[in-house]
């Protein structure tokens, strides 16, 4: 049968489960559409057909087929995600050659789960951009405008995702990384709570506590069902989320009760677009439609912790061992050395800054049971124009990703869902923050919007 590349990932699961379709006609259809579309995308850094094709052939095999909560599905690894045997050059020159002894416990869960891992996706050097682009990795195209950046640093993921390259991507968000591109390429992009997924074996955190890795898919049914997959603590990490009394997948299918929502639709940090200010005042209406209270509030969280996040960013890119700074991405060299001059004095006082107002920003929140704001301050960025120039960067990049880096401070879990275009024609998000360890209630609320603003149908016109 033909396959739909905008098919979602529980559908097309259903039909491997009731033997429709083969896992190997899956692996072949979407390696077929790789190579005939990255290559003006951008959106994979390394393609694996080898191990797509070993693992389609194994899953053929299998008995027990309902158990695999993936089974069948195609997706695709962040290029920052260690893997055996496939490099890991974290979108640098320094590690074009890096293979790492073991992989994240997360890549082999997807394995373990019954998918089939399609490549690598771009990423600027190190993750240090809001676009995709700089470093070793090619630029990774906005699929509605290819003049336009998908966004960073999960560029690749999100591209992948929105032009029907595998319908699950994994992503890493620092400040925005897996929302940011989402939001650019009218996908979901969920980032967790601080500790539902694990770094584990490589390491217990990442910038600070500020990232975590998480899903990116074309509708919050695909995240939950990812989420379900990707969650979980090792023994050992440093931070744990509480696991959730029901699968959060069955979140989609649960109807939130009248809530209390909070909205905070500007920022000191950066004017936000017209075209943004319009969606989001739309999507807040739609809220309102479905029966729950919006409330603007006074609160500012990116103005508070801008100081704490440009150290704290900076000093997890200056953290990696690099041989060769004078091959650095000129962009993300500006990070690197800034991180460099950091005391370790100053580091763990600013540590506990970050916590301080990070806890003063979920007491604010407290009383709500959610929290609307635009996901980024403007749409896509043209390939090649942000930031100005490389000494600019960490002046300017605040301005964009104003509403989306608080809560990586917080540990709140963040969702970013699809909310209408721009002008131009790009797409807009609408960024959701839940109550912490509150992705299941976080998931239903996305998932209530979803129903009322359909957005599936939509497609990418140059991939449809």
């Amino acid at each position: 049968m033909s396959i739909d590349p905008y098919i979602e990932a529980w559908e097309l699961r259903e039909l491997v489960v009731r033997g429709e379709l083969r896992p190997r006609e899956v692996a072949e259809f979407f390696l077929d559409r790789i190579a005939r579309i990255n290559p003006q995308l951008g959106a994979y850094m390394i393609v694996t057909p080898d191990r797509a094709l070993a693992d389609a052939t194994r899953l053929e095999t299998v008995r027990d087929r309902a158990d695999l909560p993936l089974l069948g599905v195609a997706y695709s690894l962040k290029d920052l995600t260690p893997t055996i045997g496939i490099p890991t050059t974290l979108g640098s020159r320094n590690f074009a050659d890096n293979r790492t002894p073991d992989e994240a416990v997360i890549a082999t869960r997807l394995a373990r789960a019954g998918g089939i891992l399609l490549g690598k996706t771009t990423t600027p050097e190190f993750g240090g951009r809001p676009t995709t682009e700089g470093g070793h990795c090619p630029t990774a195209h906005n699929p509605w405008n290819l003049d336009y950046n998908a966004g960073g640093s999960s560029g690749g993921a999100a591209a992948a995702v929105a032009a029907g390259l595998g319908p699950l991507a994994e992503g890493s968000d620092g400040g925005g990384s897996i929302r940011g591109p989402a939001s650019n390429c009218g996908v979901v992009g969920l980032k967790p709570s601080r500790g539902r997924l694990t770094y584990s074996p490589h390491r217990g955190e990442a910038w600070g506590g500020f990232a975590t890795r998480g899903p990116l898919a074309r509708s919050v049914r695909d995240a939950a069902m990812m989420l379900d997959v990707l969650a979980g603590p090792v023994v050992g990490d440093p931070y744990w989320a509480p696991p959730p009394e029901r699968p959060f997948a069955e979140s989609v299918s649960v109807t939130p009760r009248n809530l209390s929502i909070a909205s905070i639709a500007t920022s000191k940090l950066g004017a936000v677009d017209p075209d943004v200010a319009r969606s989001f005042e739309a999507a807040c209406a739609t809220m309102r439609e479905l029966g729950h209270r919006v409330e603007p509030i006074d609160l500012d969280p990116g103005a508070m912790l801008v100081d704490c996040g440009r150290i704290l960013i900076c000093v997890g890119i200056a953290a990696i061992p690099v041989a060769h700074p004078e091959w650095v991405d000129p962009v993300v060299l500006e990070m690197y050395e800034h991180g460099r001059k950091v005391s370790g004095a100053e580091y763990v006082n600013l540590v506990a800054a970050m916590h301080n107002i990070a806890r003063a920003i979920v007491e604010r929140l407290d009383p709500y049971d959610a929290l609307l704001t635009p996901t980024m301050t403007r749409p896509a960025m043209r390939n090649g124009t942000f930031p100005s120039r490389p000494e600019r960067y960490l002046d300017e990049l605040w301005t964009w990703i104003a509403f989306e880096y608080p809560f990586n401070a917080t540990g709140q879990p963040a969702v970013t869902i699809p909310a209408g275009f721009s002008n131009g024609g790009l797409p807009i998000g609408l960024q959701i923050v839940g109550r912490p360890h509150g992705e299941f209630e976080l998931l239903s609320l996305a998932a209530a919007f979803e129903r009322a603003r359909p957005w599936a149908h939509l497609r990418p016109p140059l991939f449809a």
